[in-house]
């Protein structure tokens, strides 16, 4: 490993970013040490001027000013901070046979069976009437209580197991253990119930307690869960790392890390980190929402050269855009699954994916041959290592990346991410030589002229 301070960094953004608010949060502290500005703070812009826009706390776009016109478009490095988990329902807590559980609901493609008997933390925000907020972590300390989904012992699993994966969990029952009561004596059985001690009650006086939370703010919460735990080397060579949401934020730490770094150069440089993809990229802050071209209305109206509409669809059409989103490494316990020759491998460097979408390339966005050419030429000068791959075997499977998204605005995309194993579960692997492989593509990318 050539790089292990990248490494290291990696995989701390990942331990304080297993939400999308924690990324920004994140993104911004290291954006402002590097001598970025958020907008609202710049009257105008000229070369060499580094700043970024965020919205909702979700999503974030940085830019470096480049010297060239704004019309002859920007390298954009264009990443998602989302990741499948279990999003706690506004009405969740529920005692039944004294157990506490917090209702939730999946977000994203998930194994619902993989989330069963893990440790789990709960992170996210609670927003009050009175206008304050309280943000809540939970599960991460060692002195932190964890959570847990139940699961049937296999000595009453005779059903269970005959049922097909998709459906012996079902959704409705990924409900999160959060506390528990006392079983009442048979002779308390027919006392008055107001008498009788209520676990969820003793739950929600300790959440008020700590938090100063009433059951009703659940309705205005935004809260994650999430598996409980930080990232760890994998295997006795500690060449693989295994942790929560490298699906995608493995793509969007390093594409962060390049254009923190990058000089200012004749082109604008550009990270965009969005969020919703898991679900399709809608909502205000995905990249189906107008916030990337606003963000970028922002900055061209600070230029010397002025806004015009005009202006900002010429600089869209002329952009080269990586969208950094990972690929599905190839898994020898699963070799039928894939193409072996064009699948990606651990270690084997960042993968271009040049098309995406299934099944005859739905929802694809399919990449001009030229725009790859010049993207070989220039890893090649850099000596950066690159695989080319698809997901998967036709017919097989496949996914979809914000890639068509900003193909709509008529400029070169390529998806060119990192190769991920057991990709979507509560723990996933990558490879630290593909970590520092994208890394080093960002940074050369950003580089195109």
């Amino acid at each position: 490993m050539k790089n292990e301070r990248l490494i290291n960094d990696y995989k701390a953004f990942l331990d304080k970013g297993k939400t999308e608010r924690e990324c920004v949060a994140q993104i911004i502290s290291l954006a402002q040490a590097a001598g970025f500005k958020d907008i609202s703070e710049c009257q105008s812009l000229k070369a060499g001027d580094k700043v970024f826009v965020q919205k909702m706390n979700k999503a974030i776009a940085l830019f470096v000013v480049g010297s060239d016109s704004i019309e002859k478009g920007m390298n954009i490095l264009g990443a998602h901070i989302d990741s499948p988990r279990l999003d706690v329902k506004q009405n969740p807590l529920y005692e039944n046979d004294f157990l506490v559980y917090l209702n939730t609901h999946y977000y994203g493609g998930i194994k619902k069976y993989q989330w069963v008997t893990l440790p789990l933390a709960i992170h996210g925000i609670v927003c009050k009437k009175d206008g304050s907020s309280v943000n809540v972590c939970v599960g991460e300390s060692a002195e932190d209580p964890v959570f847990c989904i139940s699961d049937i012992l296999p000595h009453l699993a005779q059903k269970q197991m005959k049922e097909v994966a998709s459906d012996f969990i079902s959704g409705e029952s990924l409900d999160l253990i959060c506390g528990s009561g006392i079983p009442s004596k048979k002779d308390d059985e027919n006392s008055d119930k107001k008498d009788k001690p209520s676990a969820k009650k003793a739950i929600l006086a300790i959440i008020k307690e700590k938090y100063g939370i009433e059951e009703e703010d659940f309705g205005s919460a935004e809260l994650e869960i999430v598996p409980a735990g930080a990232a760890r080397d994998l295997g006795f060579d500690r060449s693989l790392i295994l942790a929560y949401g490298q699906d995608d934020r493995s793509c969007a730490y390093t594409s962060i890390r390049a254009v923190l770094e990058a000089d200012s150069g004749k082109r604008t440089s550009c990270c965009l980190c969005v969020d919703k993809e898991e679900i399709g990229s809608v909502g205000a802050t995905g990249m189906g929402s107008h916030f990337f071209e606003n963000a970028l209305a922002e900055v061209i109206a600070r230029l010397p050269e002025g806004y015009s509409d005009l202006s900002l669809r010429r600089c869209l059409a002329a952009c080269n855009m990586l969208s950094s989103d990972v690929n599905a490494a190839f898994d020898p316990m699963n070799s039928d699954l894939f193409d072996k020759a064009n699948a990606s491998f651990l270690s084997g460097g960042i993968v271009f994916n040049k098309y995406t979408g299934s099944r005859g390339k739905s929802g694809a966005s399919d990449a001009n041959p030229e725009f790859i050419a010049r993207l070989r030429g220039l890893l090649d000068k850099a000596n950066v290592k690159y695989q080319m791959a698809e997901l998967g075997k036709v017919d097989q499977g496949g996914g979809g990346t914000i890639a068509y998204l900003a193909a709509k605005y008529g400029m070169n995309v390529l998806d060119a991410g990192v190769s991920v194993l057991s990709m979507h579960a509560p723990w996933e692997i990558t490879s630290k030589e593909d970590i520092e492989q994208a890394y080093e593509a960002y940074k050369a990318f950003l580089t195109l002229e």
